[in-house]
């Protein structure tokens, strides 16, 4: 069966249980070393996604740095058009290609704000951006890899909807607790293990106190 979707990977750094930041937000779990992978392999796929939490909680650039390499498209997924105009991904949009995926729930407001903007907004979802949907548009359009990068929330819908390929999961050497800290899947969650995705592992490999896990869906 030829597949009609973008070939997906699932990216985090993870506290050894299981939160990809703290209750306040703080998510600086990668080493110098991990970042370096992290940004060798951005510069080798079509696109990064990530979703409007992401861009509140650490206003990222979404771009390859420590290493050479091209930029890919930055996709953000904002139902309602939220984003800040202050926000690095708008600030730096007419450099780096940026798509905006909202749903028609989105305020005129919101629309006409994002519009001033050298971004490409696409209109997906009635009350929510439609995951599926938005896969298949941009695998018309030849996106052939996407790096997902959460938040939690992001990673579950990917999760729920089997649209992912790979996971890398780096273990950053920290403990974070709490209930209210982020993990790496949020959601509503399976209620029984049967339902998971079935994961093989690929490898293993140690940077320094760090581990970067590398799993295929089976």
């Amino acid at each position: 069966m030829v597949k009609s979707r973008p070939h997906v990977i699932l990216s985090a750094a993870i506290s050894i249980d299981g939160k990809i930041a703290t209750r306040l937000g703080d998510s600086k779990l990668s080493s110098k070393k991990d970042r370096i992978r992290l940004h060798k392999l951005r510069s080798k796929v079509d696109a990064i996604l990530v979703g409007k939490n992401t861009i509140l909680r650490d206003d990222p650039l979404l771009t390859v740095r420590y290493t050479k390499g091209k930029n890919p498209t930055r996709i953000i997924l904002d139902s309602l058009g939220t984003i800040s105009v202050n926000s690095k991904i708008l600030r730096t949009s007419n450099e780096i290609p940026t798509i905006i995926a909202v749903s028609k729930k989105i305020s005129k407001l919101n629309l006409q704000k994002l519009k001033k903007f050298p971004v490409e907004i696409i209109m997906n979802g009635e009350n929510s951006v439609n995951i599926k949907s938005l896969m298949n548009n941009l695998h018309k359009r030849k996106f052939n890899t996407i790096l997902v990068e959460g938040g939690g929330i992001i990673n579950w819908q990917f999760i729920q909807n089997n649209l992912f390929d790979e996971i890398l999961i780096t273990i950053a050497p920290f403990i974070i607790g709490g209930t209210e800290a982020i993990t790496f899947v949020q959601g509503k969650g399976f209620d029984k293990i049967i339902k998971s995705p079935r994961l093989r592992l690929n490898s293993i490999k140690r940077l320094e106190n760090h581990l970067i896990l590398h799993y295929t869906k089976v």
